[in-house]
């Protein structure tokens, strides 16, 4: 059933009523909290991106860094899971009347959300991972957490170009935005670095953010370069991203995870993955909130920072001969000393 935007917050209150005093993660609703008190420990809550946890990619990534959070800091959690659109503003202002000390919106399109929320109560601090700051910039009160992906991309990129035997790769982006183009450039310049003459076959599967749960488009699209020559797709888009390795698991090529190392989903097909550690951002952030240090504005996650990789050593990479390894390497030392910049356009 279909909730408009009032049904959808007076359900959001009801269940953070409900849940207050059950214990975190023992819920099967859509939130779960700590039991309630005297809030002696820093309150932190999230919000999930499209596809929720379980995602085995970018929202887990998060979840593991509120995790983290709770475990090495103390820190009392809470999180919400929303299951449309109109829901994203609810529950950040669930969180934020609750006098949270941190909230984290995860994913892009909370943006505009965040900047609501933010300016409607100044005094709580709040946190959007892949933010995109309006035309006014960010609320004093939000800290943009974005990510140079195409470093990343590069890095599997290159792999993917020593790796294609038919000189063609391919692209699956979710929503054709700025942010998924970030990937799509990293990924085509890192297979140009390592194979120039190769071909870099790019699709996406749509306009809005629909377009990161769609895994049958996924599919089509892999079919589609494939059949084209690809022998090695990239794939920067959510939960879609199964039908990509569905695709390439049936014709016997190879596909590269993204956000997380993903190479359980499909062991026999996964031969990296580009990995973006939101749960570095989302520990870091909170560290600062609970040591005063919580400062407003843009902040940027690298290939140096270590929150930008590729999955190349572990049980996990055995698929990626060692010289292709060392050749990777060696680009990614030069993206640290910058040597190479890679372009996000």
């Amino acid at each position: 059933m279909k909730v408009g935007p009032v049904a959808a917050t007076l359900l959001l209150l009801a269940a953070g009523a409900a849940l207050t005093f059950l214990p975190a993660r023992k819920g099967n609703g859509r939130a779960v909290t700590t039991a309630a008190g005297a809030h002696a420990r820093a309150r932190v809550g999230l919000v999930f991106d499209v596809g929720g946890r379980g995602d085995k990619s970018f929202n887990d990534a998060a979840y593991t860094g509120l995790l983290r959070a709770e475990k090495e800091l103390g820190v009392e959690i809470s999180f919400l899971e929303p299951v449309g659109s109109e829901d994203r503003e609810a529950a950040l202002r669930l969180f934020a009347s609750r006098g949270l000390d941190l909230v984290i919106g995860v994913g892009f399109i909370f943006s505009s959300d965040v900047d609501a929320v933010a300016e409607s109560y100044p005094n709580v601090r709040f946190a959007c991972i892949d933010y995109a700051p309006g035309p006014e910039g960010a609320p004093p009160n939000v800290a943009g957490l974005v990510f140079r992906e195409e470093e990343g991309s590069f890095l599997v990129g290159a792999v993917a170009g020593l790796l294609t035997k038919t000189h063609h790769t391919g692209f699956v982006g979710g929503m054709k935005n700025p942010l998924i183009r970030k990937f799509e450039a990293g990924f085509e310049a890192g297979v140009k670095a390592s194979c120039p003459d190769c071909v870099v076959h790019g699709a996406y599967v749509g306009a809005s953010p629909e377009a990161f749960k769609d895994p049958a488009k996924g599919k089509a699209l892999a079919i589609a370069q494939i059949a084209a020559g690809a022998d090695v797709i990239y794939h920067a888009a959510g939960a879609t991203g199964h039908g990509v390795f569905e695709a390439a698991h049936d014709a016997h090529v190879m596909a590269i995870g993204v956000d997380a190392d993903q190479h359980d989903e499909m062991p026999d097909t996964v031969v990296t993955s580009m990995v973006k550690r939101g749960d570095v951002a989302v520990f870091d952030t909170i560290q600062s909130a609970v040591l005063g240090k919580f400062v407003g504005g843009m902040h940027v996650f690298g290939v140096r920072d270590g929150a930008i990789d590729y999955v190349h050593d572990g049980p996990h990479a055995s698929r990626i001969p060692e010289a292709v390894k060392s050749a990777v390497e060696l680009l990614k030392a030069d993206i640290v000393s910058g040597k190479i910049q890679v372009s996000a356009e």
